[in-house]
């Protein structure tokens, strides 16, 4: 309970050091400091105003770190303005460091990490752990990426669509370590979705419930990756389903559709379907033309071949995969799987082969390698 209170207190807590003036990555470092003192302090001395305390404690922690020859002037005007004890102003700036850690200077790696550290609250450790990728390499992104948005101003105009792109790859990380991204990623679009009103926030939101319904059935306890046909539905969580269509649903409404929305009603129209053979594949397939008119993302066509594949038949798939670039991942096992409906065994079994040689996760690398193999011994004679 303390944990999750910590990081849901994380963002406001910066943002007010540095609303105070604070440089954005001495404030940030302040509030890591605070955090760890309340991890030591709280559980034998829980405070009346938790936010209260972590601002009174971090703000402490930056005088302190800028004391020096050439800071000391700044450092009595700081001192001077540290507001006595008592009940910490309301304003909420959460929603200014979402569009300052996702900084178009940024890169995506680097944004992630900010994110995740600054509105977060994870640790340098536990974001390393969760991608799996040296604690240094993480802590390298972290340092750049405050030295970039240091000294930008609380006032400036963020970027939605930057900041949902952020969010969704955090996302699409799903779970690895000790940290669950795909969970950690639905907490902060829920703490979004509550600072700010807008549609795509929405649509992201239902979008990453009505995935994460699935999770469970995803894989077998062997790791083994469980195709969406394959899945046992029963395990799907109706719950997260249920507050995702309700959610789409209030964003569709205002007519503001965006491709976050459009991808979420795929997934609704998956989610409402008993069987495979329930899906209604044709309302997907326009689902996915109205996705093509809204990004350019290049997965998207490749996604609509499978739909049109099952709303029309293998060959529509084919012909629609033909004008989509080769070039692109999961092209060849799109392809593969599209023949094999078709009924061309030896021709998917070859593609199949070939996608789990150009596949990225060890995972779907073994899920493709078993399909090859199941068609290679369901032709032999």
């Amino acid at each position: 309970m303390e944990e999750a209170l910590l990081r849901n207190l994380t963002p406001a807590v910066l943002a007010i050091l540095v609303r105070r003036g604070a440089d954005f990555a001495a404030a940030e470092d302040a509030v890591q400091d605070a955090l760890v003192e309340a991890v030591r302090v709280w559980p034998g001395e829980p405070p009346r105003d938790p936010k209260g305390w972590l601002v009174t404690v971090a703000w402490r922690r930056f005088l302190d770190a800028t004391r020096s020859e050439t800071a000391r002037r700044r450092r009595e005007e700081l001192v001077d303005e540290e507001p006595g004890p008592g009940p910490v102003p309301g304003r909420d700036d959460t929603l200014w460091l979402y569009f300052l850690c996702a900084h178009p200077d940024l890169s995506p790696s680097s944004a992630v990490a900010l994110t995740l550290r600054a509105v977060g609250g994870l640790t340098t450790r536990q974001i390393a752990r969760a991608y799996m990728v040296p604690e240094a390499t993480v802590a390298q992104r972290i340092s750049r990426a405050k030295r970039t948005v240091s000294g930008e101003r609380l006032d400036r105009p963020g970027d939605v669509a930057t900041v949902l792109h952020v969010l969704y790859l955090v996302f699409n990380e799903g779970y690895s370590g000790d940290v669950d991204l795909a969970a950690e990623a639905i907490r902060l679009t829920r703490h979004l979705a509550a600072v700010i009103d807008h549609p795509e926030v929405a649509g992201l939101l239902a979008l990453m419930l009505l995935h994460h319904a699935r999770r469970a059935a995803r894989t077998t306890p062997e790791g083994i990756l469980v195709p969406l046909a394959e899945q046992d539905r029963g395990r799907w969580d109706t719950g997260l389903i249920t507050e995702g269509v309700r959610i789409l649903q209030g964003a569709l409404a205002r007519d503001r559709l965006g491709p976050y929305q459009a991808q979420a009603a795929i997934a609704a129209l998956h989610a409402d379907a008993r069987t495979t053979e329930e899906t209604d594949w044709a309302q997907i397939v326009e689902w996915y033309d109205e996705l093509v008119t809204l990004t350019d993302n290049p997965v998207i066509p490749l996604n609509r071949a499978v739909a049109v594949g099952e709303a029309d038949g293998p060959h529509a798939g084919l012909a629609a995969l033909s004008e989509v670039d080769q070039r692109l991942p999961r092209h060849t096992a799109v392809a593969a799987h599209l023949y094999e409906r078709a009924g061309d065994l030896a021709t998917a079994a070859r593609l199949y082969a070939e996608a789990a040689h150009e596949a990225s996760n060890l995972a779907e690398r073994e899920h493709l390698t078993r399909r090859a193999a199941r068609l290679n011994t369901d032709r032999k004679p």
